[in-house]
């Protein structure tokens, strides 16, 4: 069977996976504009009420509305009308009538770690091209298992474009314990899910059936954390490199393994820079966010980010913007922020110089903190807070790093 870049173009026809992606859009939206606040489980059914059920105010509604405009192009999702009729099955309406008019296009948003999210607008003949790739990557599918949200562009590509082009079923899993997990997945299952979701599957799965592959991605693979998870009997554990910015851009299924290039990506000369051959048969740069180091096999692996993120947790959070936040404190003359050493832990550690007539107690690094916590998300705070009167430099002046001293 052919398959050609217009089956993704009518993607949205299929109303399960349009419910999925438009309900799961909302439910993130929302738990972003009530922080703290639990939100209704997926997957909601079509009748939910987003005013009646799920509480939404005018304001809510407004921003979800424009949240929703934003990702699938449509024209007008903020008018009035779409805001008095609030239950879920209006606004799928609303989405499949803007999506035929003029479905081309999705944006995805990076997760925002170091200020507001950026968008990321792709082509959807970009993104099946990916998929045309995944389906040579990924044979002998008989079934997807998402263990993430649709509207990512990782779920996006895998639960809703994939199972498209591979004429298969997809079980909403998410929310399960590993045992219990294991126990649903059957022979020829591609599970899909992230580094976090593997390392508790790693320890707590029990036997699998037969031919059932992984997929990873969203943040670097702990190859502890990837062979654990073989371990529980999984065929492979396929790690995609990528970002919301390039989608996907190499691939391997060896916990300590290079990546390889997905085939319509070619390296710029001999630096970090690569071309994407798109369908239309022009040619497109990358801006990519890491480094990459290549062997003389033609693999890479990624060698630092260049924006200076960090992963902590499984999110990317910038030790720089931290040190910004923490210099506003009134307490706080200069300050360095950097991801601890491996034998210190997996946080942010902090470097503190205090202005004159500080004291330099106990109660001032609860005080940091406790200030930090209200102006930053969790990964972003550090772990551990030193103190002195310069910041730690090396013999050529630049910062350095240091030991974490516990004592204030």
């Amino acid at each position: 069977m052919t398959h050609k870049p217009d089956d993704a173009a009518c993607w949205w026809r299929d109303g399960t996976s349009l419910r999925r992606v438009v309900a799961d859009l909302l439910g993130a939206e929302l738990a972003a504009l009530r922080p703290g606040r639990q939100t209704l489980a997926q997957p909601w059914p079509a009748s939910l009420d987003l005013r009646g059920d799920l509480g939404a105010d005018s304001l809510e509604l407004m921003g979800l509305a424009s949240a929703l405009e934003t990702q699938l192009h449509l024209q007008g999702a903020a008018d009035a009308p779409l805001l008095v009729q609030t239950r879920l099955a209006d606004w799928l309406d609303a989405a499949r009538a803007g999506l035929e008019a003029d479905g081309s296009a999705l944006t995805f948003r990076t997760s925002g770690s170091s200020g507001a999210p950026k968008p990321c607008t792709h082509p959807l003949a970009l993104l099946w091209q990916e998929v045309e790739a995944l389906a040579q990557l990924l044979p002998g599918r008989r079934r997807i298992v998402s263990l993430v949200a649709a509207h990512h562009i990782y779920g996006f590509l895998f639960t809703v474009l994939l199972p498209r082009r591979l004429g298969i079923d997809v079980c909403d899993l998410r929310g399960h314990a590993p045992a219990a997990l294991a126990a649903q997945l059957r022979a020829g299952d591609l599970v899909i899910g992230h580094p976090d979701l593997w390392r508790v599957f790693g320890q707590a799965a029990g036997p699998l059936a037969p031919d059932v592959v992984g997929v990873t991605s969203t943040a670097p693979c702990p190859p502890e954390v990837a062979r654990a998870a073989l371990g529980t009997g999984l065929a492979r554990l396929v790690q995609v490199y990528g970002s919301s910015e390039t989608a996907g851009v190499g691939w391997r299924d060896e916990p300590e393994g290079g990546y390889l290039l997905f085939p319509y990506w070619s390296r710029t000369g001999q630096g970090d820079g690569l071309t994407r051959q798109c369908p239309d048969g022009t040619r497109q740069p990358a801006l990519l966010q890491d480094r990459l180091a290549w062997r003389d096999d033609g693999r890479f692996q990624p060698d630092g980010r260049i924006d200076q993120a960090v992963q902590v947790g499984g999110v990317n959070v910038f030790p720089g913007y931290v040190a910004d936040v923490l210099r506003l404190h009134p307490a706080v003359l200069e300050a360095s922020v950097r991801r601890m050493r491996p034998d210190e832990g997996e946080r942010l550690k902090a470097f503190v110089v205090v202005r004159d007539g500080v004291t330099l107690d106990a109660g001032l690094q609860t005080s940091l903190h406790a200030w930090l916590s209200e102006r930053l998300t969790a990964p972003e705070c550090p772990g551990a807070y030193s103190f002195g009167p310069r910041l730690p430099r090396g013999a050529s002046g630049k910062l350095a790093d240091w030991i974490i001293d516990s004592d204030v």
